[in-house]
């Protein structure tokens, strides 16, 4: 079973019975049902795989980024759905040939496999809440190289309502979406004489995306 690391420590937990009736949502100028896309062409938004160990550390960084996601403004704890994807292709740790072999049969196996995915099955708590911004508990399922596991972590939404400042970044409101969560390679058949040494089986991911409504 994966282990999930917690990542919630920097966050304020509260009793839910302290949150006003609104705490399911944002208090925002926008009413009922919102959709947010993730497709940033000028590639802002951004991936992160981190993999540590004694000999040697490694970061992947992707920009590029598809996906979106749907809720009611008001009730975002019961509403929320959606699905980010990140191209295996896209990840660049900084050489050239490492990203040539992530890419590979051996590791991740892009042809077969373009793309990691992360989707929102449902959420499970709301960790904090503010009037347009939310931290909550989720669950996921995340696919990597055909294989799907369920995770559970936290992830923060902040909603940004249409002002001259926004507009310069995309049209419509905007939502950031920022998580942090780890996997376990093993868990996905990925297996390599170079893990541990080199490469660590547990992979740390960090997700900070801002999408625009439709």
């Amino acid at each position: 079973e994966m282990v999930i690391r917690d990542w919630s420590s920097d966050v304020c937990s509260s009793d839910l019975s302290t949150f006003s009736s609104n705490a399911q949502g944002f208090k925002v100028k926008a009413k009922g049902e919102k959709s947010f896309t993730f497709e940033d062409k000028g590639g802002r938004n951004q991936a992160t795989f981190f993999s540590r160990t004694i000999l040697e550390d490694i970061t992947g960084i992707s920009n590029d980024i598809k996906g979106s996601v749907s809720f009611d403004v008001e009730n975002v704890a019961k509403t929320l759905k959606g699905k980010i994807s990140v191209s295996v292709k896209s990840i660049k740790t900084g050489i050239s040939m490492r990203d040539e072999h992530l890419a590979g049969t051996d590791w991740l196996n892009s042809e077969k496999y373009p793309d990691i995915t992360f989707e929102i099955k449902k959420v499970n708590k709301v960790v904090e809440s503010k009037d347009n911004k939310l931290t909550l508990n989720l669950t996921a399922d995340f696919t990597l190289k055909g294989v799907t596991k369920s995770i559970t972590t936290d992830f923060t939404l902040v909603y940004l309502d249409e002002n001259e400042q926004t507009k310069m970044r995309a049209p419509g409101d905007l939502l950031n979406v920022r998580g942090k969560f780890s996997i376990k390679l093993s868990d996905f058949n990925i297996k390599s004489k170079v893990i541990p040494s080199k490469v660590s089986d547990d992979i740390d991911i960090e997700v900070n995306v801002v999408g625009n409504s439709n």
